[in-house]
């Protein structure tokens, strides 16, 4: 038996600002963008060549609104695995994306935290070779 996640739902204020930094921030590619309805769109993106999506969904409420960038409690809550860790440390940092641990080798590779528009805490990886 063999699965995989496919994409994940990530709360987000407002379609166009997410959009813009997923894509043209973290350099992530744009799926689609389908209008729904006159509120709600299907809006997919993905880190180039990963099998997992992030799917922009616009809070419908108040209750969801205040789980925006809490989405995991204040954990980090998504690991976003690099080639090459410093490439994309330095592009980050020159695009203002807010660092909040420096970088450090881990048994598993060289790692750092980092808060996204919303203040979701990302981990960005180089993991080691096994």
């Amino acid at each position: 038996m063999k699965q995989q996640l496919g994409q994940l739902t990530l709360l987000v204020s407002d379609y166009d600002e997410a959009i813009h930094y997923y894509t043209a921030i973290l350099g992530f590619e744009l799926l689609e963008d389908t209008q729904m309805s006159e509120t709600k769109r299907w809006v997919r993106v993905s880190p180039p060549g990963s099998a997992c999506h992030l799917l922009l969904a616009k809070a419908a409420n108040e209750s969801q609104q205040v789980q925006i960038g809490l989405q995991a409690g204040g954990r980090v809550f998504l690991f976003l695995y690099t080639d090459d860790f410093w490439r994309d440390y330095r592009r980050y940092t020159a695009r203002g994306v807010e660092f909040i641990r420096e970088p450090a080798e881990e048994t598993y590779g060289t790692v750092s935290v980092f808060k996204d528009l919303y203040g979701n805490l990302w981990d960005l990886i180089e993991p080691r070779e096994q």
